[in-house]
């Protein structure tokens, strides 16, 4: 079986549960500016990029993971949301791109093998793309709204890069998360459909949209139905919402995209609305109450959790969940559906 079909076959089990949050994790660990830069020699200041850790402190990396995996996550995520050369450029370790996602691919599938050597359930791993700190849709120029830092062209290459080491380092999927631009978005699939091209072999992708207001769209504009039907096109394996809020601001939003969407639902919220000082304080146990309501009404298919979330979260969310049957995938009417910043269906 092939990745896409042995997710399938997982998820028409059980609710899967997916991982919680690297940043918060490594920020706890109080590391150094040395610990980041390793022996690399690297010109500029490394502290902040956890990208680099799968080089200069992989045990880091594989501890966290192997948390994860204790908690229960039958899908795990690489630590390379920035790993990419536009990021990257922050620290002047551009260089070093193919080779962050190779070692940190490597480090989620060891562990991913190790753990289903050892019970027989199948594990994943995905391969993280972030959005970039750069956008194709909005001008940041508000003097020349016609200006973009970069074109469609050179992100392709950005992701293209990233997405081939993360397969060679062993991800069953591309996960293009925190998607806040849907024509990034846009980017990143025709880059891994270059990948798949080359590879002679599908390359599963795993969307995950991000909300910027309370109204359900994204930065670029597009509502939660506009964006999968822009996007669809793309046969994801999983579509999705993760970080925007928590849980309870993303419910409506869940619901509406349960609907519509012919592929397994992922969703991996914040854990609640961070408090005054930055910081995410919702308990593990608050969390799961409120994902498992998706669950308990047959609305997701993948549970997991961003910003705050740690391996208790995802714990609690795995045990709140058992038992309770997965989703079933909706079979929508074949009708012609377009997409501007809203969605629009042609009459039949």
């Amino acid at each position: 079986m092939t990745p896409r079909e042995r997710l399938k076959a997982e998820a028409a089990k059980r609710v899967l549960i997916f991982d919680g949050a690297f940043g918060t994790q490594i920020q706890s660990r109080k590391l150094q500016e040395a610990d980041y830069a390793g022996n690399l020699g690297l010109s500029a200041d490394q502290k902040g990029n956890n990208d680099i850790l799968a080089l200069t402190r992989p045990d880091v990396i594989s501890e966290i993971t192997r948390a994860y995996f204790e908690a229960g996550s039958d899908v795990v995520s690489t630590n390379t949301f920035s790993a990419n050369i536009i990021s990257q450029a922050d620290y002047a370790a551009e260089h070093l791109v193919a080779e962050i996602n190779l070692a940190s691919g490597r480090i989620a599938r060891a562990l991913a093998d190790e753990y289903e050597a050892k019970d027989g359930r199948p594990r994943f791993v995905a391969g993280a793309i972030g959005p970039t700190n750069k956008t194709l849709s909005l001008s940041p120029d508000v003097e020349d709204p016609g200006f973009r830092e970069i074109t469609f062209d050179y992100l392709v290459d950005v992701y293209h890069q990233q997405a081939a080491a993360l397969v060679e380092g062993g991800a069953d999927f591309i996960l293009v998360e925190t998607i806040f631009d849907t024509l990034n978005a846009k980017a990143a699939i025709f880059a891994i459909r270059k990948l798949e091209r080359e590879l002679g072999r599908d390359v599963p992708i795993m969307l995950s949209m991000t909300l910027t207001d309370l109204s359900g769209r994204n930065l670029s504009g597009h509502t939660v139905e506009a964006f999968w039907y822009a996007v669809r096109h793309a046969n994801p394996v999983t579509i999705g919402l993760n970080c925007s809020f928590g849980a309870e601001q993303l419910r409506p939003h869940i619901q509406l995209l349960s609907r519509i969407a012919d592929t397994l639902l992922l969703a991996y919220p914040n854990a609640g609305l961070p408090n005054e000082l930055g910081e995410y304080d919702e308990e593990p146990h608050t969390t799961a109450g409120l994902v498992s309501e998706w669950a308990d009404h047959g609305q997701v298919n993948i549970l997991g959790g961003c910003c705050g979330s740690t391996p208790e979260h995802i714990s609690a969310i795995a045990a709140a969940v058992a038992g309770s049957a997965p989703r079933e995938i909706p079979r929508p009417a074949t009708v012609t559906r377009l997409a501007g910043l809203e969605p629009f269906t042609l009459a039949a």
